[in-house]
């Protein structure tokens, strides 16, 4: 029996083209996050190359002279694997493999892997299959020529493997036997999140490119135990914590899966289910790892996959995270360039407080500000006030119980007969 262990790292060579629009500096930023995201999925960069074109090469993406170069260096090199860092065409993928003589993958292929290894819940395993499957389908002619030669390895792995042995019907049904799934996973996530909302609270949502630190900030506010290790991608599945704000202010606190550059299209499409939770969000709290080199183009590719999924100019809290890894001169400038942000460290807890109060204020204006006199015997009524708002000021003498606090708008109606004054 062949283990973990025994099996050997697959050698990977990286394939990029600087295009007329792009500067060598974004090609070999993104080889850079592609070489990474190798590392994630268990394989080990053993050389890169690329070409400056006009425009890539419709059979081969890039030239066939350079392709031969390549492939010289992978023979070399003893290549397992070839990645190309921008999504090639079914017929561009076959042709590469000719010349190669080996397998070639793309940078969508490369990321279904790595989230086919860190699903864990069915939900998120159903998506990530129906996003291999999706990308398999086009891909299917020419596939079984040289599928007896592959032996597994990135880019094939998943619950979308078994399926590379069946023909496009079966993988078009097993496709519409997902999404139908799918469909009912959604109707159960709508059921928990409207069970959620009876308690009236906001909502916010953590988002953020990948390894941004958006986990460890779930942690550090609400004492969760998510998963946060310094890997691309290394939680897949949301989870929700209630957070209660210095304020008395209960909030319900959502973490997401993270977003990259080049997030393939098929992938957002996927997790649509999960991606909900930040369309119906409050507040978007946007965690940036300000000691990155490419901090903003990662704000950039988080505001674009907003964008798509419908998330685009929501009320958003910038959270400049990771600031025990630069110097204080450094983090005065970033702070100049966002005027709605708020400087912290979630590993160490520096400025959590600071990020706690500013939430408090940013999610006021979903709260309508009331003073209540409630009889002392409608105890039901005081009782519901506690859960559905935030009590700022409780007085229990006299003949009435009198309470100044922040209501949800919806639940004016309910309260209307005790409300004696507005604050806002």
């Amino acid at each position: 029996m062949v283990t973990t262990a025994d099996r050997r790292t697959e050698k990977v060579l990286l394939v990029g083209v600087e295009l007329k629009a792009r500067s060598s500096w974004d090609v070999k930023d993104s080889l850079a996050e592609l070489e990474e995201l190798v590392v994630t999925a268990g394989g080990e960069v053993v050389g890169t190359g690329w070409q400056k074109l006009e425009a890539p090469v419709a059979g081969t993406y890039i030239g066939s002279g350079k392709a031969v170069e390549l492939a010289h260096m992978a023979r070399v090199r003893d290549v397992d694997t070839v990645i190309f860092d921008d999504e090639l065409s079914p017929a561009q993928g076959r042709n590469l493999e000719k010349v190669f003589e080996c397998k070639v993958l793309d940078r969508t292929s490369l990321i279904l892997d790595i989230f086919a290894q860190r699903a864990r819940t069915r939900e998120g395993k159903m998506q990530v299959e129906l996003a291999q499957l999706r990308h398999l389908l086009p891909r299917l002619t020419g596939y079984w020529a040289h599928l007896s030669r592959q032996k597994g390895g990135i880019g094939m792995r998943g619950d979308g493997e078994t399926q590379l042995e069946a023909d496009r019907r079966k993988v078009q049904e097993k496709i519409d036997r997902i999404e139908r799934e799918l469909v009912e996973v959604r109707r159960q996530r709508l059921t928990q999140r409207e069970g959620r909302q009876r308690h009236q609270w906001p909502l916010a949502s953590i988002v953020g490119y990948t390894n941004a630190g958006k986990s460890t900030l779930l942690n550090a506010l609400t004492g969760a135990s998510v998963v946060a290790e310094d890997k691309l991608f290394a939680t897949l599945d949301p989870t929700t914590r209630r957070l209660r704000l210095p304020t008395n202010q209960n909030v319900l606190l959502t973490d997401t899966v993270g977003f990259i550059r080049k997030l393939p299209h098929g992938l957002v499409e996927a997790f649509k289910a999960t991606l909900e939770e930040v369309v119906e969000a409050d507040l978007l709290l946007h965690v940036v790892d300000v000691s990155h080199p490419n901090a903003q183009d990662h704000i950039s590719a988080v505001n674009a996959v907003l964008e798509e999924i419908g998330a685009g100019g929501k009320s958003t809290l910038m959270v400049l995270n990771k600031t025990d890894l630069i110097p204080e001169a450094y983090l005065e400038g970033i702070r100049g360039r966002h005027e709605k942000a708020v400087t912290i460290s979630a590993k160490t807890g520096a400025g959590v407080g600071e990020l706690m109060a500013e939430l408090g204020v940013m999610l006021k204006p979903v709260r309508e500000f009331i003073e209540l006199e409630i009889p002392h015997e409608a105890s039901g009524t005081i009782a519901r006030l506690h859960v559905v708002a935030q009590v700022v000021e409780r007085d229990y003498d006299g003949a009435k119980a009198r309470f100044k606090a922040r209501i949800p708008p919806q639940c004016h109606a309910e309260f209307a007969p005790f409300i004696t004054k507005n604050l806002n």
